[in-house]
């Protein structure tokens, strides 16, 4: 129920009763939004340090996007690679990222300020403990690129929430999306988009072969999975598993050619077709879905789970990989980040475990179990049984 205010602003009365919970975070939010209360939370002793994180917390929201900009210029200058060997004076980097001096050491202080680099001996930078395990993950460099397009989208971020804007570059770059007959799709089209799933796919892989071991099994087919990253990553762990991908046509001939040149041909096959429109091949005991599900809609889903359910045999198992919403310490990754990403991609939506307990069981699937993730901010494994 609402009626209009002197401003014309409307007003919302609220109805019902409310928790003894809901009214202690209603004075909670009262207090914390009082300035008088802030002023004294600033200046007492035992209150200080926790008024001073959240005025960080708060500042850090305000300038994320400045973060980030420094982070991808430090990317594109390529400031980890030059830092990697030992540390350099502000000189040589200037000359080696063709910048001027002044804005060179500006960018180094940033990047110290970030943990992307540390100051060193002589006045000299090396890296810093963000920017060492950065350098470690290529697949991280790679995203942090692609953000370009992800920023630009999101330049009117309420437009996008209202469905006001045309599809922006990450539709475009995500080719699958609206697309009646995506098998038609050709190399040149799916490359880019290949190839940055390929960059990421090792560090999911290793999260995935951790949490579940497919040497039980006697043959793996991986649905959506891309150029073969996952699993050429998986043969190596398991190997007398027999390797099965299906994709669109075009992406099935790049993972041909990788298993080509790792060797894998003999026991590893790559098959073009639409998961939404052909049925799945048969044979295989296990079936992976690596970061697929969340790309697509509900109905897109549950015609995917449905064509998994045939194609396994009723001992055969489903391995999930997924970035899950509502996991305490990860709410971040999939509820904001996710959310946004997938919002400006044009298809998909981040799932919470019983969400997708619950369309697993619709499709036909029981026992649908979380495995204990080693990083659940890249994935969390989730098993379910015919």
């Amino acid at each position: 129920m609402s009626s209009a205010s002197e401003s014309g602003a409307p007003v919302v009365h609220r109805s019902g009763r409310l928790s003894w919970h809901d009214r202690l975070l209603d004075v909670r939010d009262t207090i914390l939004a009082n300035p008088g209360f802030q002023r004294f939370a600033a200046a007492f002793p035992l209150t200080r340090p926790i008024a001073r994180r959240r005025a960080n917390d708060l500042f850090d929201l305000c300038a994320g996007f400045v973060y980030s900009q420094i982070l991808l210029s430090c990317v594109r200058l390529r400031l980890f690679d030059h830092l990697a060997d030992e540390p350099q004076s502000a000189a040589l980097l200037s000359s080696r990222m063709s910048l001027p001096l002044e804005e060179t050491v500006l960018l180094l202080d940033a990047a110290v300020s970030l943990r992307l680099a540390q100051r060193r001996s002589g006045g000299r930078y090396g890296l810093g403990s963000l920017g060492a395990a950065l350098r470690g993950n290529p697949g991280v460099a790679a995203m942090i690129e692609h953000h370009a397009m992800l920023y630009a989208d999101l330049k009117d971020p309420v437009a996008l929430l209202r469905g006001q804007n045309d599809p922006g570059q990450l539709a475009q770059y995500w080719p699958y999306a609206g697309r009646e007959k995506p098998s038609d799709l050709s190399s040149a089209a799916i490359a880019p988009y290949t190839a940055l799933m390929s960059a990421s796919q090792p560090m999911i892989a290793q999260q995935v072969i951790a949490a579940y071991s497919f040497q039980k099994h006697r043959c793996l087919l991986d649905v959506g999975g891309g150029d073969g990253a996952f699993l050429t990553a998986v043969a190596a762990h398991a190997p007398k598993l027999r390797l099965v991908l299906f994709d669109l046509p075009a992406v099935a001939d790049k993972a041909s050619e990788r298993f080509r040149a790792n060797g894998l041909s003999s026991r590893a096959v790559a098959m073009g077709g639409s998961f939404l429109t052909d049925r799945l091949p048969e044979g295989a005991d296990v079936v992976s879905l690596v970061r697929i599900v969340h790309d697509h809609d509900d109905a897109n889903v549950m015609t995917l789970l449905a064509k998994v359910r045939a194609a396994l045999p009723q001992d055969g198992t489903l391995v999930l990989a997924e970035p899950i919403s509502g996991e305490r310490g990860t709410e971040p990754i999939a509820d904001a980040y996710f959310a946004f990403y997938l919002l400006a991609m044009g298809s998909g939506r981040p799932r919470s475990f019983p969400r997708l307990q619950q369309m697993l069981a619709d499709a036909g699937f029981s026992d649908a179990i979380r495995l204990p993730p080693r990083m659940p901010l890249l994935t969390t494994v989730i098993i379910a049984r015919p």
